[in-house]
């Protein structure tokens, strides 16, 4: 691989802040599902997205120049394996989101320490999904999108057949649902907030909907799953949701938490920019080896296994 000049390092992150609002534009315009057949001119594909053809062509070089969409001949434009991406639900969703409001929350990032997305919206971030719901179905739709990928990770965890697993925030159950699937022994409880976008119907025989607050109570199970919920929150907040979690789970239960564990040194990770945005949204932080060990020895977890993209503990 070539190694990237000093000069480049720097332009990339120049850039950054307007590939991030360039893919998240001709996510909203479904672009890729125009292309779905084949290249086209940009006047037609316009016409098409209800776009000024002018701005959709510097906006589609532009992209093209990294990989994203294709333009064949001047003016013409086809998908690419990048581009395609944004065929499905889950990474259009993610486009609109790191284009649209973590695109504004990131650009009042400062070093105070404090969470800049309320000096924005004035209210904190979960509230405003709350009262935004068109956001809060991008939100679920997002992170459901990658319910595959998950349960692969969660299928590795040598299931006994019969358990019964709470997946904790699990917004509109998807996740649950492919796990199940793969798992006909097991039964699942989605806990989430009430004005979750879900379609219960959707949840089948074997999996139900319980809402509430992971920091008032969680149902009881055999193992809880957090599926990118504790990087949303800081230390403290972290510990208050492990401890409701304690205080539900038998002696024996399971812990499975699918997120990062952010590597040492210089390494290249996604979870190091991830974490700047955890900061900005909610004061919340991607964590390393020692930190969630710590984490969950504070709350009376024994940790298992510690890796990346799978962290289990277990209640004695």
């Amino acid at each position: 691989m070539t190694e990237r000049s000093p000069e480049l390092i720097g332009w990339d992150l120049l850039r950054g802040a307007l590939t991030t609002r360039a893919y998240a534009i001709v996510a909203e315009l479904r672009v890729a599902h125009a292309l779905v057949d084949g290249p086209l001119p940009v006047d037609e594909i316009a016409r098409m997205v209800g776009a000024d053809a002018d701005v959709l062509h510097r906006l589609l070089r532009a992209l093209a120049s990294d990989g994203v969409f294709a333009e064949q001949e001047r003016g013409v434009f086809a998908n690419t394996p990048a581009s395609e991406r944004l065929l499905e639900d889950g990474e259009a969703a993610f486009a609109h989101l790191f284009g649209g409001v973590f695109h504004r929350t990131a650009g009042a990032l400062d070093a105070g320490g404090s969470p800049s997305f309320a000096g924005v919206y004035g209210t904190d971030f979960w509230a405003w999904l709350g009262s935004n719901p068109t956001e809060r179905s991008a939100f679920d739709t997002a992170m459901a999108g990658r319910k595959d990928r998950t349960a692969d990770r969660l299928a590795t965890v040598g299931w006994k057949g019969d358990e019964t697993v709470v997946d904790v925030g699990g917004g509109n159950g998807a996740l649950l649902v492919e796990l199940v699937r793969r798992e006909p022994g097991l039964r699942g409880i989605v806990f989430d907030l009430p004005e979750t976008d879900r379609d219960e119907a959707a949840l089948g025989d074997r999996v139900e909907f319980v809402a509430g607050s992971f920091f008032e109570r969680v149902p009881e199970g055999d193992a809880y799953v957090l599926a990118g919920i504790l990087h949303d929150w800081d230390d403290e907040s972290a510990a208050r949701i492990l401890r409701t979690i304690r205080a539900a789970a038998p002696s024996g239960a399971r812990v499975l938490i699918v997120e990062s564990v952010v590597p040492p040194g210089n390494e290249p990770h996604g979870a190091k920019w991830l974490d700047l945005l955890m900061l900005a949204l909610a004061a919340g932080r991607e964590r390393d080896e020692d930190q969630w060990r710590e984490l969950l020895e504070s709350e009376g977890f024994e940790p298992v296994t510690v890796t990346d993209g799978l962290v289990e503990a277990r209640c004695p």
